[in-house]
């Protein structure tokens, strides 16, 4: 991997400003509200395009809060500057997913398996055949053992990382109109950054998990509001910080 100095055009913290475990929600101000809420003596590391990072400790942990924005690319852009620049040893990504099986409720944890996608992200490393982005197991491990010792409802299993919000041709998000192709075959939730992260955490060595929060559900109709997503989902955000005092 090339190195860069450090700060890069994206961030502009400096080498050692990041913990070695990074929580890493997509929305910046869910990054500020963990910050504030479950961090000791945070600092602010990073402003640059609003991915608000900060550093603090968790019961005694060193702990970095950043968010990675919405998609591949872009989570894509962060989690390698973090794996490759700053040292960063594991990020575990805390989103919301939209639930596309009767299988998980509304506000159940989702830890992210694997990964399906439909992007062409896996490209830009020129393997000779097609690749599936898997956790880290550790991480996964330790999630779970956590999330079954607090009794949360929680499920594991696959995800799907979405390139497309939105399909042309019917107006209609792309997860709906293609449900129940993935449904088939046992696809739990839809979100849009966890392959793009596993794929980066494999090529740097590193350890990567996503621990989403099902936000809204394809078949009940039912949904959270943007709020909601940023502030209330605390048993999703203990499940990773709990996690990040493991590693």
């Amino acid at each position: 991997m090339t190195k860069s100095p450090c700060p890069t055009p994206h961030n502009e913290a400096a080498q050692n400003d990041f913990a070695k475990t990074v929580l890493m929600p997509g929305d910046p101000l869910r990054a500020k509200y963990i910050a504030e809420n479950y961090l000791e003596n945070f600092r602010c590391v990073n402003t640059v395009r609003a991915a608000y990072g900060y550093t603090g400790t968790y019961k005694g942990t060193p702990v970095s809060v950043m968010a990675s924005g919405m998609g591949m690319p872009s989570i894509g852009i962060y989690s390698y500057e973090l794996f490759n620049f700053y040292n960063v040893e594991n990020i575990i990504r805390v989103g919301s997913a939209g639930g596309m099986t009767n299988d998980v409720k509304l506000r159940d944890i989702v830890l992210g398996q694997g990964a399906c996608t439909d992007s062409n992200f896996a490209h830009a490393f020129k393997l000779p055949g097609t690749f599936a982005p898997i956790a880290s197991y550790p991480l996964l491990k330790a999630a779970e053992e956590l999330a079954a010792s607090a009794g949360l409802c929680y499920k594991v299993g696959n995800l799907l990382s979405s390139d497309l919000f939105y399909k042309d041709e019917e107006g209609l998000p792309v997860y709906e109109t293609d449900l129940h192709l993935w449904q088939k075959m046992g696809v739990l939730a839809v979100e849009m950054e966890a392959a793009a992260l596993y794929m980066n955490a494999a090529r740097s060595g590193k350890n990567a998990l996503a621990i989403c929060t099902v936000s809204d559900h394809l078949i009940t109709g039912e949904a959270t509001t943007s709020k909601e997503r940023q502030e209330s989902f605390h048993e999703m955000m203990e499940l990773a910080l709990n996690v990040a005092t493991r590693l």
